[in-house]
Order: C-alpha cells, then structure tokens, then sequence
C-alpha cells in the first residue's frame, strides 16, 4: 500500500527544534510518510518524537518552543510554523497523547464538538461502523469510558476532521496488550479503507512496527537509524534494544549502543 517515496505526503528537512530559545530537542530530524502508508516514529521517553508531532501539528507555541532550521512540507506546500487550525485544515490531523477528550461531555457530544472538514468524506455513521463500541456508549460520559474507549474516541473524534494523514502520539500508552492490538489493527484498517496516511509515535516498537510500512528510530533528539519494516526487524540492535529479543532487555539508548561497539573495537 505504500506510495513512492519519490514523492511523499509529509517531509521534514533538517528540522530543529528549540525551546525556552535555548534547549534544543530535535537536532536535523528528516523523514517521509508516503500515502496510504503507515510510518512510525521509534524511541524511548525524552528521545523527541512528541516535539517532532508538535512541530509538524502547530502545537509548539504554548510550549515556548519553535521551529529554528530546516522545514515541513506537505503535499508540496511548506507548512512550518504554521498555526495548528491551518494545519488542520490542510488535512493533518493531531491525535495527542493524553487528555484527548472531554470527560463531561458524552460520546455524542464529543463527535459534535468536532468543527466539519473541509469536506464531509467521513460522516458520524461511518466514525461508528468503525469504532462499534462507541454507538453503544454514544450517551455516555466520556469521563466514565475505558482508556482503550477513550483511544476510540479520540481516533473517531480525528477522523471526523476528515484527515489525510493523522498524527498519532503514544497510542498505546498504558494500555493492556489485547486493546493495543485491537487499536492497532483500527489504524491499520483505516489505512486500508479510507486511505489515510499515518505517523505513528510509539514507545511500544513492537506493537508499531506490526502494523507500519516504514520507520524511524529517534535518540536524543536525533533519527539514528530508518528504513522499511523488514530491515528494521532484521537489525540486530533494534531487536535487542526496542523489541527485547536478543542477550540484553535494559532499556539502553541506541545510540549508547553504537558508542559501546565502536569502544570495544579498540581492545
């Protein structure tokens, strides 16, 4: 399902990231999300991929942060520093990590708050013959959904915005392994159905890499290492240092691991 790489929806070109006009935390970060694929962002806690979504979203301002080198581009058209309702309406849609719906409000009322697209290609029926579990909860409090619901319907809140790529961060943050799946084969689907591109943040590698085209893995603000899915997990460091499969299973940077190798050649 990916599209060319010669010719991609989104692109990042160098592009750093600072806050408070003095930390940096994204360091010449470039990649690709190709159409109708499915492109995950990799790295532990602190490594810069919420900061990379922010840039790309619009999102940094209330931060102190901005955009200081390098540029985004979308479907040909530079987008950097722009507002996140522009963004939106471009067609780049923003699933946060937390806090994603509004707990006094019920289901229904959370998908009529969404402001409509540019186009209505996804109506409020279709949201709930994807997300089935919603219908039945549509006059619930969403303060009272499950935290696999309220994924649910902070995806379907997105898709009403009628997106061409979504921008997922930490999809499944605190949640256990079976509704994770479940979430993931959703995006996937909409991937496959509707054609909507995804940028997929994760900490969990392995539960991204199941359903991405590509990806990239991030360190320290830096993308140290990318490519398809089949050579990502065909890389020894990435099995042993993200998927858990291999002699280690502590958490060290990759990054850290490059260092130790390059060390041990001199002994």
């Amino acid at each position: 399902m990916t599209a060319s790489p010669a010719t991609p929806l989104l692109e990042l070109e160098n592009v750093e990231v600072v806050y408070h006009r003095v930390a940096t935390a994204v360091q010449g970060v470039s990649l690709r999300v190709p159409e109708r694929s499915i492109v995950a962002l990799l790295g532990t806690n602190g490594a810069g991929k919420t900061t990379t979504l922010r840039a790309v979203s619009g999102f940094l301002g209330g931060d102190d942060a901005r955009v200081v080198a390098g540029r985004i581009v979308f479907r040909g058209e530079v987008i950097t520093g722009r507002m996140p309702h522009e963004v939106a309406r471009r067609g780049l849609v923003l699933v946060p990590e937390r806090d994603k719906v509004f707990e006094t409000l019920t289901v229904g009322e959370n998908l009529d708050a969404v402001v409509p697209g540019r186009r209505r290609l996804v109506t409020r029926e279709q949201v709930f013959h994807y997300f089935p579990v919603l219908a039945e909860r549509r006059r619930q409090l969403a303060g009272y959904l499950s935290g696999g619901e309220r994924q649910m319907l902070a995806l379907a809140s997105a898709l009403l915005c009628q997106p061409e790529l979504l921008l997922v961060d930490e999809l499944s943050l605190g949640l256990a392994p079976a509704i994770v799946e479940t979430l993931m084969a959703l995006v996937r689907r909409l991937r496959d159905e509707l054609g909507t591109a995804v940028l997929l943040v994760e900490q969990n590698a392995a539960a991204a890499l199941a359903v991405a085209d590509a990806g990239y893995v991030l360190e320290h603000g830096r993308i140290v290492y990318d490519g398809a899915v089949e050579r990502l997990l065909a890389h020894e460091d990435i099995r042993e240092f993200y998927l858990g499969v291999g002699h280690r299973t502590d958490r060290v940077r990759y990054t850290d691991v490059k260092q130790y190798r390059r060390r041990r050649r001199w002994f």
